[in-house]
């Protein structure tokens, strides 16, 4: 690939700044459902199974589609893929305030992870066209960092501006900021060439026949929930239940997991540098949320220990890119940046399953109006997160057995 531009430094910090923000944009969307559980819930009549499923099947579009869009970014350029992904957003919105049948919002929300999708690929493809390969993680840290910034504007401030302007008003405005964000993008991102004559099904099958791969990235999955299953929906629910909180303060909590990772992203790559050893680091991430949401489901903490702990939990979460980092390097170089999509697929995968077990646990125990229903049901998280963990250290155990065998 080449940038058609007499500046192209400069042309991919543009598309890197770019790629952010609709990063950032769409995980405002991710999280919007957190904070308008009620409003969704009371319109359509749905109970909290369907819930589940309507913010799962974000993850279903989010993830089906990363190989395909990774393919057509690279046939076409960022200028006229991801503006189109950013109107698939917009659209997914719209069943929201315009539709009477449950049928359309789950419609939308499966193209709005269509859409979303656009977003990290983005970010991966222009960092690896632009930046040396050691500073993919860091590079990628900053990136997540912005993007994150989305999610924690997509908590308490959004949840204030729902009850001062209504759930409707607030779709509207989103709806609107997606369509000044996808003309910008149009404008400003350039056409870039693509002069690479690699056989892509060839290059999909090298990476998805990868064992290692393969299981390096479930176990990369089953540590995803506290993000993608507490942070995106079901935490302002359970805080209102357990502790009473209001709307604004519930919704607030669970959004220091995202400032935690807006730190732990910077955090744990350098960590990761300083101890040598990727694996390690994400062990001991996993082990800390695991004993994080241990303490949320057994003990009844107040609202400092509360947001220490989210914080916490929200650092430990960025092993993401510590993982799809490692993942990437089981691979030849030719194919690392089909790996991060492959991976990052993969793992979106289980913010999926992570909401459709919680909604069908809490379903299944009475709903969200019973305490013991909401316990059980996040109990998933911090049991898919051991299994992870364990799973991290197999991985560890089997490098070093083959690094002491390489030795000697």
């Amino acid at each position: 690939m080449k940038l058609s531009n007499s500046n192209p430094r400069m042309i991919s910090w543009i598309l890197w700044v770019v790629a952010s923000l609709f990063y950032a944009y769409q995980y405002i969307l991710r999280v919007m459902p957190n904070i308008m559980l009620d409003d969704i819930m009371q319109r359509f009549s749905i109970s909290t199974a369907a819930f589940g499923q309507f913010s799962g099947i974000y993850y279903i579009g989010y993830s089906l589609m990363h190989l395909p869009i990774g393919i057509l970014l690279d046939r076409f350029g960022p200028k006229k893929v991801v503006p189109i992904c950013i109107l698939l957003t917009v659209l997914g919105l719209t069943p929201l305030i315009i539709a009477d049948y449950w049928v359309y919002p789950i419609a939308g929300r499966f193209l709005i992870g269509i859409g979303s999708s656009a977003a990290i690929l983005g970010v991966f493809k222009i960092i690896r066209m632009t930046f040396n390969e050691k500073r993919f993680p860091r590079m990628l840290s900053l990136s997540v960092t912005i993007g994150l910034i989305g999610a924690i504007y997509g908590g308490g401030p959004v949840s204030y501006m729902r009850d001062a302007l209504g759930y409707s008003t607030v779709v509207k405005l989103l709806a609107l900021l997606g369509l000044v964000l996808a003309v910008a993008t149009y404008l400003i991102v350039p056409n870039i060439e693509n002069r690479s004559k690699e056989t892509v099904v060839s290059n999909v099958m090298e990476v998805i026949s990868n064992k290692k791969v393969i299981l390096a990235c479930i176990f990369a999955g089953l540590m995803v929930g506290p993000l993608e299953g507490f942070a995106d929906v079901w935490g302002t629910v359970f805080l209102k239940r357990l502790y009473k909180f209001d709307g604004t303060m519930a919704a607030s909590l669970p959004s220091m997991i995202f400032i935690g990772m807006c730190f732990g992203s910077p955090i744990l790559s350098f960590i990761a540098d300083k101890v040598k050893s990727y694996l390690v680091t994400i062990i001991a991430s996993g082990v800390i949320m695991t004993v994080g949401f241990f303490l949320l489901l057994t003990q009844v903490l107040s609202a400092g220990i509360l947001s220490f702990n989210f914080l916490l939990i929200g650092v430990c979460c960025a092993y993401q890119i510590l993982a799809i980092y490692k993942i990437s390097t089981f691979v030849r170089e030719q194919v690392a940046g089909l790996t991060t999509a492959v991976a990052n697929m993969i793992i979106m995968i289980f913010g999926y399953i992570f909401h459709a077990i919680i909604g069908l646990v809490i379903n299944s125990l009475g709903g969200t109006d019973k305490l013991d229903a909401l316990i059980y049901g996040i109990s998933v998280i911090p049991m898919a997160l051991l299994m992870g963990t364990i799973g991290f250290v197999s991985l560890l155990i089997f490098e070093r057995k083959k690094h002491n065998l390489k030795l000697s």
